[in-house]
């Protein structure tokens, strides 16, 4: 007579039973239940754990208390059920010591699988989380085990345990009795006290790959006869995250939606899902600035009963896998994706820029936020998808630089149509350019005014050139501009800077509108265009940082000098007040006022004496 499982199937793979109804009394099973792996052989995807495994009882190197760690559902308990399956595995006559290799049922293996045995203790950790659960356990291991090999406890969650539980164990699980051996499983492995860890041999379970699942869920679906398209299959394993359960319960839940005959807007109904190809359709609109067609597409996305914050979560799933394509090309290959999928991603990959990709990835990072927690999803995501297109033609602060150098800035900026406020439309079509914030109050003059006759023309202030960042400073404490020289001062840390460029980066406290209020009065004071940038990674001092810091230098000198120091050891208690240096201010790196210079050929040079 072939031997059973608790399930009704042999154990070479064959299944015993007539019906769908597996549990007792004819009760249906679901599918996370009734194929739940029941040997090292049936888990997937983790075969790491396997091998060390295997070659640790084959040694007979098998460890006093082992740790199991993952996400929900990669199968920590079922794991566990295995291991003490194999810890006490015995064939009368045939195999009696711990194995991996299980083709048939043992003596103590049903009892074990289905919770029951009596040598094999399983204990919820987050219901059973106090100091007195963990002595009994510890009164109960000087017993030996009734009938298997090891008396095995299995601690499911175990980073539930309070602190006095986990203190209150260390002991025994450093140095428990030989017929004892401990399996924990815990999803959140960094609330397990170190001093736990290191006495357990630690197996981090790996999230099952997109391709493993679908392959799971293929032969399941076989064998409960059900007709599933691939691309359903897809959804299914993409929506579980590398979770066997969840892909699991998916499909059960998708095989009672689709009554035996599983299709993909079955599940994508069932899920709540954009058509994917929707999504690839609405990414396209957006990269070409084309807001009116992006936000019908969303419309009609969701008049079909999409959420919002679903369809933006689409959109940067296939934002990242157009980068990952762009960077990776070999991931093309992945049985998650469909093949529409993958080939117009591709194609996007060649040619949007790896700038914009990213920043479209983190504007809908942002804006999935915003439409979850909004009162007008809808609305909230429309304001994304807009801020998004608008920012398509948007150049980078690179490309803005060198535009505005090269003064090709203003002839394009002359040239490209208005956008027109009634539509609300971009511009359509276009390189797709990059955008960080630039603040430039620079005019840009759109055509050449000629002067009528006879009307005086005004005169222009004569060319200043600064050498250094304190003459710029120094000149607009000419101009008597009080609070923006106090600015420069002490809310800008100066990283490039040369004739027309200014780039800085400004302390927490300096103001919103200090880079455009410098551009716009630098430009309207010298009569020509300046470009103030933000930027980040600035390695030197704020001006008055550096005074601070040359002061506190000169004072520190001053006190190593032998006779200053030989007067404050006469008169205890004289301390240095202040620092009078030959030459001024300037001598410590203090700026002197600019001059400005009609001729900047003629200019002196600044060296000579």
């Amino acid at each position: 007579m072939q031997q059973q499982d608790y399930n009704g199937r042999r154990m070479d793979g064959g299944d015993l039973s007539s019906t769908p109804k597996d549990g007792a009394n004819g009760a249906y099973r679901v599918l996370a239940r009734k194929y739940r792996p029941k040997s090292f052989d049936d888990l997937v995807g983790q075969e790491p754990m396997v091998r060390t495994l295997k070659n640790a009882f084959e040694t007979g190197r098998i460890a006093q208390a082992y740790m199991l760690t993952g996400v929900r559902g990669v199968g920590k308990t079922t794991t566990a059920r295995i291991l003490a399956r194999g810890l006490n595995y015995s064939i009368p006559g045939q195999i009696d010591r711990p194995t991996i290799d299980m083709p048939e049922l043992g003596v103590h293996c049903a009892e074990i699988m289905e919770g029951r045995h009596v040598d094999v203790l399983e204990m919820d950790a987050a219901s059973n989380n106090g100091i007195d659960n963990i002595r009994e356990i510890i009164e109960a291991v000087r017993y030996k085990p009734v009938s298997a090999r090891y008396k095995v406890y299995i601690l499911d969650e175990v980073h539930m345990l309070s602190g006095a539980a986990f203190n209150g164990l260390l002991k025994t699980l450093e140095e428990p009795p030989e017929h004892v051996k401990f399996i924990f499983a815990t999803t959140e492995i960094r609330k397990v006290p170190v001093t736990v860890l290191s006495r357990c041999q630690r197996f981090d379970l790996r999230r099952i790959e997109s391709d493993r699942l679908i392959g799971l869920l293929r032969s399941i679906t076989e064998k409960e006869q059900v007709s599933i398209g691939d691309d359903a299959l897809a959804m299914i394993a993409r929506a579980a995250e590398g979770s066997a359960r969840d892909s699991l319960s998916l499909l059960d839940q998708a095989i009672a939606h689709g009554a035996g005959a599983i299709s993909a807007e079955d599940v994508r109904g069932m899920l709540g899902l954009a058509d994917r190809a929707r999504v690839i359709d609405l990414f396209e609109a957006l990269m070409g600035g084309r807001i009116a067609e992006a936000l019908a597409l969303l419309k009609e996305q969701y008049d079909i009963g999409a959420d919002p914050a679903v369809v933006l979560q689409d959109l940067a799933a296939f934002t990242h896998a157009v980068t990952r394509f762009k960077v990776v090309p070999d991931s093309g290959e992945d049985a998650a994706l469909p093949q529409d999928e993958r080939t117009r991603g591709r194609a996007f990959a060649e040619t949007v820029s790896l700038r914009v990709l990213a920043r479209a990835w983190q504007m809908l990072l942002k804006g999935i936020e915003e439409v979850s927690s909004s009162s007008r999803p809808l609305a909230a995501a429309d304001m994304v998808l807009i801020r998004i297109a608008h920012a398509a033609d948007l150049p980078t602060p690179d490309e803005a630089l060198r535009l505005l150098k090269s003064g090709s800035f203003a002839a394009s900026s002359a040239s490209a149509p208005p956008i027109s406020g009634a539509s609300g439309s971009a511009p359509q079509g276009g390189p797709v350019g990059q955008m960080r914030t630039i603040a430039s109050a620079a005019p840009m003059p759109t055509m050449a005014m000629a002067q009528p006759a006879g009307v005086p023309q005004a005169k222009a202030e004569p060319a200043v050139r600064f050498q250094r960042f304190e003459d710029l400073v120094a000149y607009v404490g000419l101009k008597r501009d009080i609070p923006l020289k106090l600015a420069l001062e002490q809310q800008v840390k100066p990283i490039r800077f040369e004739p027309g460029l200014l780039e800085f980066e400004p302390t927490e406290d300096a103001p919103r509108t200090l880079a455009q209020d410098l551009g716009r009065k630098l430009t309207d004071w010298t009569g020509e265009r300046w470009v103030v940038a933000l930027g980040r990674g600035a390695t030197e001092m704020t001006i008055a940082e550096a005074r601070n810091f040359a002061r506190d230098k000169a004072r520190s000198d001053a006190a190593a000098d032998p006779l200053v120091a030989a007067v404050l050891s006469r008169f205890p208690g004289a301390k240095i007040v202040d620092i009078q240096i030959r030459g001024g201010e300037a001598d410590i790196g203090l700026p002197s006022p600019a001059v400005p210079v009609e001729n900047p050929d003629e200019a002196p040079d600044p060296d000579e004496d």
